[in-house]
């Protein structure tokens, strides 16, 4: 059974660099077709696709998003990807989702989740 769960520090200031980590079991980073990626949902808004990472290493950005703040990463020794975002400000405040699809998961109703993880940041 594939499973995914984030993990965070839950809580940081503005301006600091926030790192996530997304926690892969029950298959491998690098099986195809897999696409690991990103999302958020802040509150009072739509939810947001990040990016994601592919099983070759690929990457895709959404520019909307984060902009050049985000930067996607896989450790396949630990079988973790995991998200870095710069320059964090308070409307980075979110719960923080990964999951996994056979291409970009940019709805609920796709692929599979991790539970997610709130990250607050205070100003």
């Amino acid at each position: 059974q594939v499973q995914l769960q984030e993990s965070g520090p839950g809580l940081v200031k503005s301006s600091q660099t926030l790192s996530l980590t997304c926690s892969v079991s029950g298959t491998s980073l690098t099986a195809a077709p897999n696409y690991w990626n990103w999302l958020r949902q802040r509150p009072g808004k739509a939810l947001e696709w990040i990016g994601a990472i592919t099983w070759r290493g690929g990457l895709y950005y959404n520019p909307g998003a984060l902009g050049s703040r985000a930067f996607i990463t896989a450790d396949t020794s630990k079988n973790q990807f995991a998200l870095q975002m710069s320059f964090v400000t308070p409307e980075d405040t979110a719960v923080y989702y990964c999951a996994r699809g056979q291409g970009l998961v940019k709805e609920r109703a796709a692929g599979l989740w991790g539970q997610g993880t709130q990250v607050t940041v205070s100003s």
